[in-house]
């Protein structure tokens, strides 16, 4: 029977566990998970992959970078990827300035995998997802994970059928994690960090940048109790004191505690809020430079929408600002507009772990000791490489996309390239051939024989071998003809003759 999810039917009622272990056809002529559900060329994707330009994309929400200047940035991203220890350790100004300008869209998923240290983190445990892939998996997690799964950006052609691939995926990621930390389990805000990463690297690199994600950047913000998103709940308030002073007050006089309004920005790292170009760059310079970027941009919002006079007008009781700021304004989102404000917040990591020290002291004198202890969180990307430095193995870049080649191919290929080196060696090897004189002379050496020379016969007189083109022969021969007589006058010589002699040398005209 139909069921209406989101606003369109589906008729596909069956679990994602079955689906999964189903065999599905990849030769499938339907390209793509949006035709599997229905939706044809009757409904555009935009650049992202969303149908009809969902996630409140716009023309003027994205900055357009000319391909001149993509294919540059292109080639100084793949020579920093395939030097990257060096980058981090020596030139990392230059890669957080490279993240601010935006990762090129070709080595987004690559340099994302790099940055969070997500690539040594999986090759020092090769087979690892794949192992948790294969086992079952608490069903207490598994029912739990299977609700949210559709409600993972619906209107991307990535997710928009039910069992279709990029579910399958976001189920195998998110179960791996509740496998990999089964004290921390599955938590609903992970599905969109784990979708986010599934739309730009396989399943596996997925899956370890979200162990990343989830134990270097957000630590402790998945675990039970949410202790750790309500103490940055506090950090950003307090940061907003200096920020924003007018914002603060204004949401200190109506008591709405921060919880309210930033635990979806910062546990989904905005990619629920912003448009999806302002998503991308914000995630460029969050994997960069770590949660800071975080607070930087909730502080944005939060200035935009409270920090003047006229805004506050507008919302004089707790209902009107919760409601303001549940709907910002797009212009505040504007990729070129948030990446400036982003940049000129005087906040640093040093300010946050000062104000996180002070909160967590606050707290333990208010509520006592934390619950559940996260690890220490670190600041960026160059901090998680320092802490963990890679091996050159680890940090090798391999092929995504490997090309099997048939057998009788290659042989075909083997056996011309043998011919033609063979070929090669016979041009190269084979001696120029001398042609022989038809008209030598006794003195001249004689050719050399093209077949192994025969044994000569036995006999007593050996006579000399005379040419039969030649018209004049050696005087020893036996069967010499008697000279013309001298009476008789020369005849006229004939062509033939004359081409003869003209073949002869001097020295068989004189001998003669």
């Amino acid at each position: 029977m139909a069921k209406t999810e989101n606003g369109r039917q589906s008729v596909d009622t069956r679990s994602i566990r079955t689906i999964s272990s189903s065999h599905i056809d990849d030769e499938s002529s339907l390209g793509s998970d949006s035709e599997i559900n229905g939706f044809t060329s009757d409904r555009q994707t935009d650049r992202y992959g969303f149908i009809g330009g969902a996630q409140q994309y716009t023309e003027a929400s994205a900055k357009d970078v000319p391909p001149e200047v993509l294919r540059q940035r292109e080639v100084k991203w793949l020579d920093m990827l395939s030097h990257w220890d060096k980058w981090m350790i020596k030139r990392f100004n230059k890669v957080r300035l490279r993240c601010q300008k935006g990762i090129p869209p070709s080595l987004r998923g690559r340099a994302w995998l790099y940055l969070s240290g997500g690539k040594m983190k999986k090759e020092q445990n090769q087979g690892k997802f794949q192992e948790l892939d294969s086992e079952a998996g608490d069903p207490k997690w598994l029912d739990v994970i299977e609700k949210d799964l559709h409600r993972q950006f619906p209107f991307h052609e990535m997710f928009v059928s039910r069992g279709g691939h990029g579910q399958q995926d976001l189920f195998r990621v998110l179960k791996a994690y509740t496998l990999y930390r089964p004290e921390e389990g599955y938590c609903q805000a992970q599905a969109p960090i784990a979708a986010v990463l599934l739309m730009h690297m396989p399943a596996e690199d997925a899956f370890w940048g979200l162990v990343q994600i989830c134990e270097k950047y957000l630590p402790g913000y998945y675990s039970p109790g949410l202790e750790a998103i309500q103490l940055d709940g506090e950090i950003l308030f307090a940061l907003l004191r200096r920020v924003s002073p007018l914002a603060f007050r204004h949401l200190e006089k109506h008591k709405i505690d921060p919880i309210l309004y930033m635990t979806e920005w910062f546990m989904c790292a905005f990619s629920r809020t912003l448009p999806w170009a302002s998503v991308l760059r914000v995630w460029d310079m969050f994997l960069c430079d770590g949660v800071k970027i975080i607070f930087r941009v909730g502080l944005v919002l939060l200035k935009c929408m409270l920090g003047t006079r006229e805004k506050l007008k507008a919302c004089q009781g707790q209902y009107e600002t919760m409601e303001l700021l549940r709907a910002i304004e797009p212009r505040y989102m504007q990729e070129g507009f948030l990446v400036r404000e982003i940049l000129e917040v005087p906040v640093t990591a040093r300010d946050v772990e000062r104000e996180n020290h002070t909160q967590l002291k606050r707290w333990k004198k208010n509520r006592g000791e934390l619950n559940f202890k996260s690890p220490p969180r670190m600041h960026g990307a160059r901090l998680i490489m320092l802490a963990e430095p890679p091996r050159r193995q680890d940090l090798l870049q391999n092929p995504t996309i490997l090309l099997e080649m048939p057998q009788h191919n290659t042989k075909l290929k083997k056996g011309k390239e043998e011919k033609n080196s063979k070929k090669k060696s016979m041009k190269k090897s084979k001696p120029i051939e001398e042609i022989p004189n038809p008209y030598s002379l006794p003195h001249d050496p004689p050719p050399p024989p093209s077949d192994p020379p025969a044994p000569p016969p036995v006999s007593s007189k050996t006579p000399e071998t005379v040419p039969q083109t030649a018209p004049q022969t050696e005087t020893n021969s036996p069967h010499q003809q008697p000279a013309p007589p001298t009476d008789v006058p020369p005849a006229k010589e004939s062509p033939l003759q004359r081409s003869t002699q003209s073949l002869s040398s001097t020295d068989q005209d004189t001998y003669l």
